[in-house]
């Protein structure tokens, strides 16, 4: 039962109040001066206070009442305070609501539209409480997550990512295999760290790979060696793999939905039976290796499409762990910038404000990579709106099709990543595929 106190001299005022919210459920606290009134605060849990203006019969400035609310409002800054004043304290109750008072009634009140401003004050009180009381839940996982687990300085504040945070430290210290999906750019490898860091095999090795940036022809000489002269262009030494250097440790395959079909036969091998042979080779190795891969394709679609292997696909998902879009989790987005940001800077008002109407088409890394720029551009030490030179904010431009990315943007682009297509596809939010249809129709050449 929500309650309230009533901070009146009146005796009758408290009375009349106390039988007008019995008939509504609501239970009544009484404090005849301020003194009482805070101690009753001190006591009792209140969800909203009804004060009066005067407490003695030669006082009619209002000043008591003034005192009282700037007290109650000290201690207790989210408790909502209805003021009962004569017409001569109107200007200082507006003055009060100003400075945070719900509302002013005045002497007499009409019930109805007292009851009306209660109740949806008491609404907006349970609604803050149930807030405060999620909050404090996120803290406390929070809390037991940077306790119990490395995670890897990972920046986060959103719900959303405290979530999946959680499930990537349960799952990381079992055998069972790890799926990461999510678009690119939201921070997978990082992820894929994590795991690591707190598995069994965290003393080992940490290797990863990015499948898509290697042409198909490489990718098997990449994860399982190769002999001298296995293939063109092979030297005389031979080579080791990434199976081989993360013996005893953990791969991290990222865009394994690129992997080809002759590869992903190897690679099912190997998590089976944990043996290979480089390529050019006869001779069997043995390694025990923790696999976690990724991926942003629909990996379902490319099965169906008969470019993935369904048991590959079976033998990598033990466990999805799917990353939301920055767009998705908007309570990380300035914490992060502010990481971003080298020692001495900082975000003006503006520049926050552009930050979370953006879209973020390409996650974390495009974030980085603006806060990286603004911080070479500003002028102070404050970052300010203009610095971010940011495009195609909010979701009414994504739906509007505002963020796709124009030639300019693809050119710019590519000279912030050297050219590397993958980075450049990763940083606009776009697969290497949709990247080259854009080259293509602006008439970019591929370096």
């Amino acid at each position: 039962m929500p309650s309230i106190l009533v901070i009146d001299d009146n005796p009758s005022v408290a009375t009349a109040l106390d039988l007008l919210f019995s008939l509504h459920d609501i239970d009544t606290l009484r404090a005849e001066t301020p003194q009482d009134g805070l101690q009753t605060l001190r006591e009792h849990d209140v969800d909203l206070v009804i004060q009066d203006m005067n407490f003695h019969a030669d006082t009619t400035s209002g000043e008591e009442g003034i005192a009282l609310f700037h007290e109650i409002r000290a201690r207790h800054p989210d408790l909502p305070v209805i003021l009962l004043t004569a017409w001569t304290h109107l200007e200082a109750a507006v003055d009060l609501v100003k400075a945070g008072a719900a509302d002013y009634l005045g002497k007499p009140w009409d019930d109805r539209k007292l009851m009306a401003t209660v109740n949806n004050l008491l609404e907006l009180a349970e609604t803050r409480r149930e807030l405060a009381q999620e909050r404090a839940g996120e803290q406390r996982r929070r809390d037991a997550l940077l306790r119990d687990y490395d995670l890897r300085g990972l920046v986060w504040a959103d719900a959303a990512s405290g979530n999946t945070l959680a499930l990537a430290c349960q799952v990381a210290r079992s055998d069972i295999p790890v799926l990461i999906t999510g678009p690119n750019g939201v921070g997978k490898e990082k992820y894929a760290e994590i795991i690591h860091a707190n598995s069994h095999v965290r003393n080992g090795p940490f290797v990863a790979l990015n499948c898509g940036a290697l042409p198909g022809e490489l990718i098997e000489v990449e994860l399982f060696g190769a002999e001298p002269g296995a293939y063109t262009g092979a030297g005389n030494k031979p080579r080791e793999g990434k199976f081989e250097a993360a013996d005893g440790g953990t791969l991290f395959l990222d865009e394994i939905g690129t992997l080809p079909l002759a590869g992903q036969v190897k690679l099912l091998r190997v998590l089976e039976t944990g043996r290979f042979e480089r390529l050019g080779g006869n001779r069997e190795r043995t390694v025990k290796v923790r696999v976690v891969s990724a991926t942003n394709a629909d990996l379902s679609e490319l099965i169906a499409d008969g470019r993935f292997r369904e048991d590959l696909f079976y033998r990598l998902d033990g466990i999805e762990l799917k990353l939301p879009p920055l767009a998705q989790r908007p309570r990380d987005i300035l914490p992060l910038a502010r990481h971003f940001l080298p020692k001495g800077k900082r975000l003006g008002e503006d520049a926050e404000r552009a930050l979370l109407r953006h879209a973020w088409p390409g996650n974390v890394r495009e974030l980085r990579n603006t806060m990286q720029r603004a911080a070479l551009l500003a002028q102070g030490d404050i970052v300010v709106a203009g610095d971010l030179n940011l495009h195609g904010a909010g979701p009414a431009a994504r739906a509007s099709g505002a963020d796709e990315p124009g030639r300019e943007a693809i050119e710019a682009a590519l000279e912030r990543n050297g050219g590397v297509l993958a980075q450049a596809a990763a940083e606009l939010g776009l697969s290497r595929q949709a990247l080259y249809r854009r080259l293509d129709r602006h008439g970019i050449k591929r370096d």
